[in-house]
């Protein structure tokens, strides 16, 4: 539940499923700083406290950057889905329509940015990179007062963490969804079973259409190829399972991969690290950004 307020009030918003404890949302905030950063973790006694939750379909006033140092967020809005795995980002425009879901001990910080100071960063939603000068200076920017405009110090630091995440190079951790019937159609088949073997023409039988065109349209809405929209769905799902506490060997099985090595293998060339890297990393080191893009496999 939420309660309004004007001006330069913020707005209150009850936690989780604590009754009757209150936290600040700042997305809302008209007027104010710039640049607004929150640190959070999962503890009870955390103002800003994270949860395994879902925040259903809404939208900010203010742009807004997720950063995870530990747990996975999901975010899906009209375009697609996005997975944020640790050492990620994810920037959500002013005024987008989206909803979240955490999985796992969640810990981390956001960053709203007024609409008047996103003119140059993404116009649609993205993930990120977090580079040691985004996570340094955003940690230091989270200690400072939180209704008054910013000092000239601050400003400039404000400037340089907009400065990060609009050269930040943009990673393919998303999926885009189509919008044609009879692709959307084999796309929620295959979100149901990602692991499930089919070969090329029996997904073209349930689109309804030959498999040419069904590799034609799917890259024409998606800007991927069919297997590469495939393997970028088992991805996805494969860190959702591995942030549930899911074992390597047993997540390449439901994926359908032969051996967990042939697994690990793909893990790696779409993240640049392996699962077990990535479990590894600590909030303290966080992962220089890298472009990553899904591997192009042959249409099966």
């Amino acid at each position: 539940m939420a309660v309004a307020r004007g001006g330069n009030e913020a707005r209150t918003t009850t936690v989780g499923n604590r009754p009757g404890c209150a936290m600040t949302d700042h997305s809302e905030r008209v007027d104010g700083p710039s640049l607004i950063v929150i640190a959070g973790d999962a503890s009870a006694d955390n103002e800003y406290r994270l949860g395994t939750r879902e925040y259903d379909w809404h939208a900010h006033h203010r742009g807004q950057l997720l950063c995870v140092e530990t747990g996975l967020i999901h975010v899906q809005a009209e375009e697609g889905t996005w997975l944020l795995p640790p050492h990620r980002a994810g920037w959500i425009p002013p005024g987008v329509r989206h909803q979240v879901r955490v999985t796992g001990a969640l810990s981390g910080w956001t960053i709203f940015v007024a609409p008047a100071a996103c003119a140059s960063l993404p116009v649609a939603p993205c993930v990120i990179g977090i580079s040691e000068v985004l996570a340094v200076l955003a940690h230091r920017a989270a200690s400072w007062e939180k209704a008054r405009p910013l000092a000239a110090d601050e400003e400039h630091i404000a400037q340089v963490i907009c400065d990060e995440i609009g050269r930040a190079p943009h990673e393919s951790l998303n999926l885009p969804m189509p919008r044609d019937a009879r692709l959307l159609r084999v796309a929620h088949a295959i979100l149901e079973d990602p692991g499930r073997e089919r070969v090329l023409d029996e997904w073209a039988a349930l689109a309804t259409m030959s498999e040419r065109s069904l590799r034609r349209a799917m890259r024409a809405e998606t800007g991927l190829g069919f297997a590469q929209w495939r393997q970028q769905a088992q991805l996805l799902h494969a860190l959702d399972r591995l942030a549930q506490g899911d074992a390597v060997a047993v997540v390449a099985d439901a994926m359908g991969y032969a051996s967990p090595s042939n697994f690990i293998a793909m893990f790696r060339k779409a993240l640049g690290v392996t699962p077990g890297q990535l479990a590894a990393r600590t909030p303290t080191s966080p992962a220089s950004p890298q472009s990553v893009h899904p591997s192009r496999p042959t249409d099966r």
